[in-house]
């Protein structure tokens, strides 16, 4: 996090609060990642997450008084970033991944219309967690890296908001029963009765392993290995290779598309008779403390590679389980990626 520079703090804050938005910038620097990434736990979409920070922000700069000491602006900060978030989930439906909103299909012919609106989950684009001091405990680390996995997030969404705020207050930026239930406007025991019930829901959702055990396990070789493995296989093409490297129960996603296909079997299949007619490139693109790819393809008789889909990969027992797959393009320009591959590289994903 960064720390306010030689100007004391107390002064800033005096300044903020007659208006000077210069004062109130280097006060909030160092937490505008940290209330993204928040809001991003909270809503569970890149796009909702951008313009809850944003308007938390915009928020304390009208009234930035009355605080003593970092510790209280932190807290200030994260309450008005969770009113906003709350009032954010009563207008919009939550979050899904595509085994929530339906069944899986096995007819590779028929994978439905694009489904429109707010309801898909959005990955988040990997970089250090928000808020975690590069010299801090790695203990620390790891554990908010697992708050932004696929499978943790998706499982928030299941809670009702004030219990989502409730879990992610207490296990991510760690603030106390007091802390939480000054933020929500509530008592100690009504936040440590949501926190078991939230606790317990999530819990029932998730895999016994997550993403951090899972690579703590491989080793970063191995790890690396197994999801440059996959990259090299998908742009040969080679469907034989990419189901040695399937769990028996992997599943493949393709948001805003409904369908999506359960098991080996089913995925393989539609490897063969549907992803392979065009050519691939594949750019690394880590999201939610996983590995990913930026997929490019170029359809028969064109020109250039174009993206085509994000895809995410959970890994279990040094094979992929997942492949959640992110195929909106509006969703592919809020992640910042180009549109085309470009002309000067090869593509190999097993070099990137």
């Amino acid at each position: 996090m960064d720390h306010v520079d030689a100007v004391p703090e107390a002064e800033l804050l005096r300044a903020a609060g007659r208006g000077d938005q210069a004062a109130f910038e280097r006060l909030v620097a160092g937490y505008r990642r940290e209330l993204s990434a928040y809001c991003y736990r909270m809503l569970g979409s890149i796009q909702d997450a951008e313009e809850a920070s944003q308007a938390s922000l915009l928020a304390a700069l009208r009234g930035p008084t009355g605080f003593e000491g970092r510790a209280a602006l932190r807290t200030w900060l994260y309450r008005i970033a969770t009113d906003v978030c709350l009032q954010s989930s009563t207008r919009r439906p939550r979050r899904l991944l595509s085994p929530d909103h339906g069944p899986a299909r096995r007819d590779t012919a028929r994978l439905g219309e694009p489904v429109p609106g707010p309801i898909w989950l959005e990955p988040w684009p990997d970089e250090e967690p928000a808020g975690v001091d590069l010299d801090a405990d790695p203990a620390a680390r790891y554990l908010r890296r697992e708050s932004v996995e696929l499978a943790f997030v998706a499982a928030l969404q299941s809670l009702p908001a004030a219990q989502r705020a409730v879990l992610i207050l207490r296990e991510v930026p760690e603030f106390s029963v007091w802390e939480v239930a000054d933020i929500l406007d509530s008592t100690p025991a009504v936040v440590d009765a949501a926190l078991q019930r939230a606790r317990s829901t999530v819990g029932r959702r998730l895999p016994a392993a997550s993403q951090q055990d899972e690579a703590a396990l491989l080793g970063e070789a191995g790890r690396s290995a197994a999801v440059a493995a996959f990259g090299s296989a998908w742009e040969r093409a080679d469907v034989p290779a990419l189901l040695e490297l399937l769990a028996a129960d992997a599943r493949l996603t393709m948001a805003p598309l409904p369908a999506w296909f359960d098991g080996r079997e089913d995925v393989g299949r539609f490897f063969a008779e549907r992803v392979f007619a065009a050519g691939w490139r594949l750019k690394p693109f880590p999201a939610n403390g996983q590995p990913g790819y930026a997929c490019y393809t170029r359809e028969p008789g064109a020109r250039s590679f174009r993206l085509a889909a994000v895809n995410v990969l959970t890994l279990r027992g040094g094979r992929i389980a997942e492949i959640t797959g992110f195929l909106d393009p509006d969703l592919h320009r809020r992640l910042g990626l180009a549109t085309h591959w470009p002309e000067d590289e090869d593509g190999s994903a097993a070099r990137n």
